[in-house]
């Protein structure tokens, strides 16, 4: 475990930390870092003081164009494990480190929903419940395990351990990622580029994105994946909800090339009352809540990465802002 950040900074006053959201009250990070820090001093969008005393940026959406705005920031830190939501504003600066959170328990909760995800259609538990509230006792289909082929698109630090967990229960699991990916765990077979793309489709009962989201992943789940896939294929969405295009989505359930979908994310959040995607028995949607990082391990977290770039050094953490993740 790294030490505590030290009482003195590269300067005489404590470090002055921005909480920046336009959907979130980010207000609710302040006693994880005063927890560290007493002396911390906290700011928000509506009340950030002199913008050049601001030192870090703690972020989920932040309002467009104000990063551009601090012109003594050291550090933006997202508050998850993507940071697509901040180079996405094109006033952000390039020459600010921008870190993603890392936390062992991310994996686990990733892992546990995916795996939950897969079991819950794989084992026909949405037609268990209808028929419970029903009273009615009636067997589906027992498909085994190893007999049902999952493919994890994306095999980042998530995804290998979405995979690891579903290889684990005895699903026969693939993974696809941009460039090669050696020494996966034993039980995942690897796949990269785009010409490993329709190889790992073709044999997905269940495909799970958990892609990064840059300008070409954006739209994954569409009609092209779709048709690729086998027919009644399942599809889970744990990354961002642009992967999503939910009129190609719709489409596909209604043709019967998709047999089910459990969507984590959306590509309106929260997603409005009246969509369709609500009112489908084919269609589970859950309100982004995969895995959640505490309090602390953002603040511990931030305060690390902000020591680290004072010391001239790069947090290990930080994400390529030419790939954008």
């Amino acid at each position: 475990m790294s030490a505590p950040f030290p009482p003195a900074m590269a300067s005489d006053r404590p470090p002055r930390i921005a909480l920046l959201s336009r959907v979130l009250d980010m207000r609710y990070l302040a006693p994880a870092f005063q927890a560290l820090r007493p002396d911390i001093e906290w700011r928000t969008a509506d009340d950030l003081g002199d913008p050049a005393r601001i030192d870090a940026a703690v972020c989920w959406l932040p309002p467009a164009g104000l990063l551009g705005t601090l012109p003594n920031l050291r550090l933006i830190q997202s508050i998850g494990a993507g940071v697509d939501h901040i180079y996405a504003d094109p006033a952000v600066p390039r020459q600010v480190p921008v870190c993603r959170v890392s936390e062992a328990g991310m994996s686990a909760g990733m892992s546990s929903y995916v795996a939950w995800a897969v079991i819950n259609h794989h084992r026909h538990f949405p037609d268990y419940v209808r028929n419970c509230a029903a009273g009615i006792w009636r067997e589906s289909p027992i498909v085994p395990p190893s007999e049902h082929r999952v493919a994890i698109a994306g095999l980042g630090r998530l995804g290998l351990a979405a995979a690891s967990a579903l290889a684990a229960l005895g699903y026969r699991v693939s993974g696809w990622s941009r460039t090669p990916k050696p020494g996966l765990p034993p039980g995942i077979t690897g796949h990269h580029g785009a010409d490993g793309l329709p190889a790992l489709l073709a044999e997905a009962d269940t495909l799970v994105c958990l892609l990064p989201l840059t300008d070409e992943t954006r739209g994954f789940l569409g009609a092209a994946t779709f048709a690729q896939l086998p027919r009644g294929a399942h599809v889970v969405n744990a990354g961002r909800g642009e992967h999503l295009d939910a009129d190609a989505l719709l489409a596909a359930l209604d043709s019967g090339q998709l047999a089910y979908a459990t969507l984590d994310a959306t590509p309106r959040e929260p997603l409005p009352p009246g969509h369709a995607l609500w009112r489908r028995r084919d269609v589970l949607v859950t309100p982004h809540i995969a895995t959640r990082t505490p309090a602390a391990a953002i603040a511990r977290q931030t305060l690390e990465n902000l020591r680290t770039v004072l010391e001239g050094r790069r947090p290990d953490t930080c994400a390529d802002a030419d790939l954008g993740y």
